[in-house]
């Protein structure tokens, strides 16, 4: 039975973040997972999860500046610095609240870029040795060019192949099922190909980002699937409700925990 992480950066909207959390239990949800916990403090977030009796599946390292257009920094020319300081304020947060799973966005830049290529693969590399002592992995996603035009990592089958380049364990794959079906289509295959690199899943329908169940995609098929390939992580629903959260969540139904 697939198991599901609310996306507390776009479900729950309905109130302030923090709040987010216990409406996120109520629901039916056993983890969440957001973007960026970084506007609160680290006890403050881990004091929620905490009190709902949630797991953090996952969030991201600092992008930069997030309200100015970037998406990441790792491949950006003289930004090492912050870039490390990133690390450090990130760590205090997977210190906190017990996650074990990061996500390392890239940064605007062309993958035909040698220098930058050179630069997004140095990131990788410090992040995941910063990060192993806690068992915690440094996730890779790439993103469709529709939403994020100029993002480096902008194709599934590159990444894999820098994932088993690189070759370093707790370096894995964000597979994200939307900014994939955009990006090449043919979705279980896929998922079939690139399962012994992936550490976590994201879902959401295809065009409008909305609830599963809701676009083209088969997605009750695609969860059956991820059952069948042996996938026990969560996958995270970092969709944009249609309506009101709660109200869109009859999708939802199958998968709720019972007890």
């Amino acid at each position: 039975m697939p198991r599901f992480a609310a996306n507390l950066t776009m479900m729950f909207n309905e109130v302030p973040f923090l709040e987010r959390f216990g409406r996120a239990a109520a629901a039916g949800f056993e983890a969440v997972e957001f973007l960026f916990p970084y506007e609160f403090p680290p006890e403050a977030v881990a004091a929620e999860l905490r009190r709902h009796g949630l797991t953090l599946a996952l969030f991201n390292l600092p992008p930069g500046d997030w309200a100015g257009g970037e998406r990441g920094i790792a491949a950006l020319a003289g930004r090492e610095d912050e870039f490390r300081q990133g690390l450090v304020t990130a760590r205090a947060y997977a210190e906190a609240t017990g996650v074990r799973r990061v996500h390392m966005m890239a940064g605007l830049a062309s993958p035909e870029d040698p220098a930058a290529m050179a630069r997004y693969e140095a990131g990788i590399r410090e992040a995941a040795a910063f990060f192993a002592p806690m068992g915690i992995d440094v996730l890779l996603e790439p993103l469709n060019r529709r939403d994020v035009p100029g993002y480096l990592l902008d194709d599934f089958g590159r990444a894999a192949v820098l994932i088993r380049q690189l070759g370093l364990p707790n370096v894995k794959l964000q597979f994200d099922i939307y900014h994939c079906q955009i990006l090449h289509g043919d979705m279980i295959m896929r998922l079939r190909e690139m399962a012994p690199i992936i550490g976590h899943i994201q879902t959401a329908s295809i065009p409008l980002r909305n609830e599963p169940g809701s676009g083209e995609l088969n997605d009750a098929a695609i969860f059956t699937e991820l059952d069948r390939l042996g996938y026990d992580g969560f996958i995270g629903c970092e969709y944009r409700p249609a309506g009101g959260t709660e109200a869109g969540l009859g999708w939802f139904a199958p998968y709720r925990p019972r007890g």
